[in-house]
């Protein structure tokens, strides 16, 4: 049976980096990636353990089989991986409805993944729907940011309710900041 909870184990820390292996970009040929989307960043399991320490994760389970997950990233976390550092710091100069967004509180959703075996399945909506039930007491939204190649992943964002609020160009890509507002 599926059901959605925060990540508690290290065995969960482990499936989560197997799934992330699986749909890591470079590792499936470019039709899939374009028609199934991809992950960008690389973890670590000991990156992994620190953001949980943080703040833990979100993953659906197929009774003890992680099929899906969704990571936490909270500010403090941002000085442990640098490759996106330049995200958050331009997340501080980003304007959302007339305030700067780092006047909010709000965190980042590090990278989705779900298993291709579960896709179509509503997964995305019961990762986010965990997001908002645990975390929306204390933020005001989360934010993420999408390659715009990605259309398998931007559409899941859209039907969840996330809105375009910056577009930029970087060195590996065209990408979408994307935020969904709880408030």
């Amino acid at each position: 049976m599926l059901h959605s909870t925060l990540v508690s184990t290290d065995d969960e820390l482990h499936q989560i980096l197997h799934l992330q292996q699986l749909y890591l970009r470079g590792n499936n040929d470019a039709t899939e990636e374009k028609e199934q989307g991809f992950v960008t960043v690389h973890h670590s399991f000991e990156l992994l353990h620190q953001l949980h320490k943080m703040s833990p994760s979100v993953i659906v389970k197929d009774d003890n089989k992680v099929v899906a997950y969704a990571l936490t990233m909270v500010n403090e976390c941002r000085e442990l991986i640098p490759v996106l550092l330049p995200m958050f710091n331009m997340l501080d100069q980003i304007i959302y409805n007339g305030k700067p967004l780092q006047e909010y509180r709000f965190y980042v959703m590090g990278q989705i993944g779900v298993h291709k075996d579960y896709r179509g399945k509503g997964l995305v909506k019961m990762l986010y729907d965990k997001h908002k039930e645990v975390y929306s007491p204390q933020f005001d939204f989360i934010v993420t940011e999408i390659a715009t190649r990605n259309t398998r992943s931007t559409r899941a964002h859209e039907k969840i309710g996330f809105k375009t609020v910056h577009q930029f160009t970087d060195s590996t890509d065209d990408w979408d900041i994307v935020l969904w507002d709880w408030k």
